[in-house]
């Protein structure tokens, strides 16, 4: 195994395993145990659990950050866009999106203070595009809608397997953030 599958494999099980015992509850051993690494294998790719956890809330980041950039020229499609990729993020990243949520008080420097930053600009980013499409919303209800949206969004990660797979329970969640943004619901409405 190379490095970069022994280290998506490290991340992989350690988010199942944050997400099913918390952060604090799981351990090294157990996270190697999991992944059928051996102990020193585990510390060749990280140096403990806070370097894990800095690098699942890293790679978090990373995604729904970059989809916060402005990508199409109509502002309530380019809204549309930034609620399915989220949406979309969300259900199939489930583990991750819980622990980003979660555990986000075990973060310690010297990763804190860059995913503090990081996670500031990523909310107003898409406060930025709530305002763009609903240019007649007040800044408090710019950054109402957000919260609510984003909250909203991120519960799905918790969101029972069995809700999950029904026929339809994703699209229906998508409509319900978009109409609490006021938006339309249909990609072409």
């Amino acid at each position: 195994m190379d490095s970069g599958d022994r280290e998506r494999l490290i991340l992989e099980t350690a988010a199942e395993l944050f997400r099913e015992k918390g952060f604090h509850g799981a351990g090294m051993d157990e996270i190697g145990t999991r992944a059928g690494l051996s102990g020193p294998a585990l510390y060749r790719t990280f140096g403990g659990k806070n370097e894990i956890l800095a690098a699942l809330f890293t790679e978090a980041l990373d995604e729904l950050v970059g989809a916060t950039t402005e990508l199409l020229p109509d502002p309530v499609a380019d809204l549309r866009r930034l609620v399915h990729h989220h949406v979309t993020f969300t259900v199939g990243r489930r583990a991750l999106v819980a622990v980003y949520q979660r555990e986000d008080r075990a973060l310690v420097e010297p990763w804190r203070r860059d995913f503090d930053r990081r996670r500031r600009r990523y909310v107003e980013r898409w406060e930025a595009a709530v305002a763009r499409a609903v240019p007649a919303a007040s800044p408090v209800e710019v950054e109402a809608a957000t919260q609510g949206c984003l909250g909203t969004i991120f519960s799905l990660a918790v969101w029972p397997r069995r809700t999950l797979r029904s026929p339809g329970a994703v699209d229906a969640a998508e409509a319900y953030v978009l109409r609490g943004l006021g938006l339309p619901e249909g990609p072409g409405a």
